[in-house]
């Protein structure tokens, strides 16, 4: 493998051989990956290529490969909202692990083309915070905060899986992880891929 700029090999359909091409090019194929804990700077990345990818073509679908262990609310949720936001639709696949705010990702893809790999899991729960040091206004504003994020958070998964709200409620009281046979009949993918 060539040292520099990371490079994959890709054989193009009728060749014999692999050719070495840039990570760029699965972008130029519209596939994105997000193989990280998600935060700001991850966040931006991912809605920065949404936004350009979307732009070059708003009739070809994009590609979300995730495996993802969750990451920070609001930039997960600035991820969704722009999922939705864009032309394409976002072909979501969790291929490893989608937990937390990975598993929300998961489910904001077009409906009927999310996709989960068999031996996927997945995992929801409710948002959490962390009270460190904190005076007893700040800890009442930051739970409030917090109630508010889980009611959206609660929402949104109701309305793209078409569970109860009581149901949905239920699960994300706890950590609830899922296989993938288990996410689709929960509703988060429509497929479990078969190899």
């Amino acid at each position: 493998m060539p040292i520099g700029v990371p490079k994959v090999p890709f054989r193009t359909p009728g060749e014999r051989n692999a050719t070495w091409i840039d990570i760029n090019r699965l972008y130029r194929e519209r596939l994105i990956f997000l193989g990280q804990a998600i935060d700001s700077n991850v966040s931006n990345q991912l809605i920065g290529l949404f936004v350009y990818l979307s732009s070059e073509s708003d009739t070809k679908d994009l590609y979300l490969l995730i495996n993802s262990p969750g990451g920070w609310v609001i930039p997960g949720i600035a991820i969704y909202d722009t999922m939705q936001f864009v032309r394409p639709d976002i072909q979501t696949i969790c291929m490893g692990l989608a937990a937390s705010m990975g598993s929300f990702i998961l489910v904001g893809g077009a409906i009927t083309k999310r996709l989960a790999f068999p031996h996927a899991r997945v995992m929801i729960h409710q948002p959490a915070a962390a009270f460190y040091e904190a005076q007893t206004s700040e800890l009442i504003l930051e739970a409030e905060e917090l109630l508010k994020l889980r009611e959206i958070l609660t929402r949104v998964y109701v309305q793209r899986t078409g569970k109860p709200l009581w149901a949905v409620s239920e699960d994300m009281e706890r950590d609830t992880f899922m296989s993938a046979t288990e996410a689709q009949a929960h509703g988060i993918v429509d497929f479990v891929a078969v190899g």
